[in-house]
């Protein structure tokens, strides 16, 4: 292995390729399309040629000026040598691939958990093409606690397609000696009212095993009921019934609330109890606090009393629109009703792993991850049309594309799961495992403690292979002559190896609910939900652009980043209760309230002047510096209305149908450019 590893290159039938850019190809996010890659191999090249050709006339110029009659006569330089063309990059990356297949099963399934999620995305089958096209209908994925992916199989359909790819999960646990999973999320079948429900049917081996219906899937489905999600009471609704569903540890809360009130004491001085909640964003109450169900009976009486509350006239806009479809509404949670004892947490058994410890101001935070639902699987479908680069690729090569990607997937899981992280990044399960065997020879010990050898490839098909077996087909091996290389490397059209432009993307959990009290539907019988669209509480805390921003309200009612001086360490309790008395507070909590209201009673008597005095100038300036720091920064208003989003989880798809007729009523009846014809 030693040996083998010097050799610098990967040899195909017509060209080699340099060890370098095929690890510059593997990492399949945030852009690195194999059209990009080409384009710096282009430049690269472009540029070496062009400072060899500046040599050569360099070396070549002072020779003209020595002959006065007859200038020489100068060879022209080599033209650039063409590169090979993106879909041979392609071929070769899956050549790469192939020669380390096995250790790529081997360990993929060496993965194994306690709390597993089964779920199910479309979205990737779409980029099957050639003899491939068209026939897989669903792309299954089993993950873990950590977010780690156990399997991942493409089918014809669900139900009992899934049946051999259970069997092959539990011939792993038994075979492994591994204790069999205590809980799985699903997102359909998690009961049934005529014996074990269907997915427990499929796990026969593991008795213990307690299904779970995954509550983000739950919620949607209320979400059918409701006449539009444009409503604006549509995300009042949504949280409300979170909070329905969940409550918050309140020593977890209370030691957050403590925090942050250091925190903004800090930076703008005293700040009202109320000021404080509305400024805990929901990205840190899922990362600091813990929840947990309420219980069935519960649960059921919040979930009736807030339908009950939408249904009425309460849960109409300021147009009279109603947010619910009372028929449908009623038979959603009259068939819902029976599923509230499968969405609650399973007894006895911890849910949230504390992964750290952070301080705020001298409030030290737990920093929690939870193991509930199958939201990281909502994650995972993000990122796993990214594997598959380009539009489309056929049967080999996306079978190639999906196992690298797993297993990368899986060890970026896992280094974020463990505590202090090597330094080192490295995918390559050979090459670690023959440094680790020669360092214990030859140094005596271990090359990395948290490295540990993946088990042997337990025989499980994934991908392709399961689908292929379904349909009685065989996916032969790829690339084995020259003649199969050059075959799939002319189906690849470079029109469709398109650099995709690769986001992060943050999936939103609609199921962490914002702080209520415990009853979700009491301040709603005194104030109309119409009244509360402009709410804080109306609609999950969003984090701002960055920790330290921090909303505060101007006189026209508009948000803005706020920040304030901050309080010297040896200001006593007392002259910061006094300042606190004295202190003027604002509709936003936070004092300086009179120093706004005086620069803008100045402005307002300025309205009939048509100049201004020195004098008047001086006072403007001396009102606008006496503001708080947070007051007198620019105003972050709201973005505009898009008809057409072109970013984000829901964003437009590039290609969208249009109705014979409608664009023309469109046009007659609105006219150009927005006005009534």
């Amino acid at each position: 292995m030693g040996h083998r590893s010097q050799f610098p290159a990967l040899l195909t039938y017509r060209y080699a390729c340099d060890i370098r850019v095929l690890r510059m190809m593997r990492e399949r996010t945030m852009g690195n399309s194999v059209t990009q890659l080409y384009k710096k191999l282009l430049e690269q090249h472009s540029e070496a040629w062009m400072q060899r050709d500046l040599q050569y006339l360099t070396a070549c110029e002072p020779f003209t000026r020595l002959s006065a009659v007859r200038p020489p006569a100068f060879a022209e330089p080599p033209p650039l040598p063409a590169l090979p063309k993106p879909k041979w990059l392609l071929a070769v990356y899956a050549r790469d691939v192939l020669g380390r297949l096995h250790d790529v099963k081997a360990k993929i399934t060496s993965i194994f958990g306690s709390v597993l999620k089964m779920d199910s995305t479309k979205k990737v089958t779409k980029k099957l093409a050639g003899a491939a096209a068209g026939t897989a209908a669903w792309c299954t994925n089993v993950g873990n606690e950590h977010g780690r992916v156990l399997v991942s199989v493409l089918t014809v359909g669900e139900g009992q397609a899934l049946d051999a790819m259970a069997a092959g999960l539990m011939r792993r646990y038994r075979e492994a000696g591994q204790a069999a999973p205590k809980i799985l999320y699903v997102d359909r079948d998690c009961c049934s009212q005529h014996g074990p429900c269907r997915v427990k049917a499929m796990f026969s081996e593991w008795d213990g095993l307690q299904v779970r219906l995954d509550i983000w899937h739950f919620m949607r489905r209320f979400a059918a009921g409701v006449t539009t999600e444009a409503h604006p009471l549509y995300g009042v609704f949504m949280a409300r019934l979170s909070t329905c569903i969940f409550e918050w540890d309140p020593e977890d809360v209370a030691a957050l609330r403590r925090a942050k009130e250091c925190e903004l004491t800090t930076r703008v001085g005293h700040i009202s109890e109320e000021a404080v909640t509305t400024r805990i964003t929901q990205r840190e109450l899922a990362l600091h606090c813990r929840r947990r169900t309420r219980g069935v009976e519960e649960t059921v009486r919040l979930i009736g009393s807030l339908i009950s509350l939408f249904d009425s006239v309460s849960g109409k806009d300021t147009l009279g629109v109603p947010l619910l479809d009372h028929e449908r509404i009623q038979n959603i949670w009259q068939e819902q009703e029976k599923h509230v004892g499968c969405i609650q947490d399973p007894e006895d058994f911890p849910l949230y792993m504390k992964t750290g410890t952070l301080k705020k101001r001298g409030v030290e935070l737990c920093c929690y991850r939870c193991a509930r639902g199958s939201t990281s699987l909502e994650s995972f479908h993000l990122h796993l049309n990214r594997f598959i680069p380009g539009t489309s690729a056929s049967d080999a090569h996306f079978q190639v594309y999906l196992l690298e990607g797993l297993m990368r997937w899986n060890d970026d899981r896992m280094e974020d799961a463990v505590k202090g992280a090597s330094s080192i990044r490295s995918y390559g399960s050979a090459l670690r495992e023959a440094v680790d065997q020669l360092s214990r020879k030859v140094l005596g010990r271990c090359w990395d403690e948290r490295y540990h050898t993946p088990g042997a490839y337990t025989g499980e098909l994934l991908g392709m292979e399961y689908l292929y077996n379904q349909n009685g087909k065989t996916l032969t091996a790829v690339l084995q002559n020259p003649e199969e290389e050059d075959r799939l490397v002319e189906q690849v059209n470079d029109e469709d190896i398109q650099d995709e432009g690769f986001e992060e993307e943050l999936t939103e959990d609609i199921t962490v609910p914002v702080l209520y009290e415990d009853d979700p539907c009491r301040d709603l019988v005194e104030n109309r939900p119409s009244q509360l669209m402009s709410s804080p509480q109306a609609s999950p805390p969003q984090a701002p652009a960055s920790p330290a921003d921090l909303p505060s309200t101007s006189r026209d009612g508009g948000q803005h980043p706020a920040t304030a001086p901050s309080v010297l360490p040896g200001t006593s309790e007392a002259a910061l209760s006094d300042e606190a008395q004295g202190a003027v507070i604002g509709p936003d909590g936070i004092a300086g309230w009179d120093k706004v209201q005086d620069l803008a009673a100045c402005l307002v008597g300025l309205c009939e002047a048509s100049y201004l005095t020195e004098l008047q100038v001086n006072q403007i300036i001396q009102l606008w510096t006496s503001l708080p720091e947070g007051d007198n920064e620019r105003v972050d208003y709201q973005p505009r209305h898009q008809q057409r989003l072109t970013t984000g989880r829901f964003k437009a798809p590039t290609r969208s149908g249009v109705t014979p007729g409608v664009e023309s009523v469109k046009r007659y009846l609105i006219g150009h450019p927005g006005g009534p014809s």
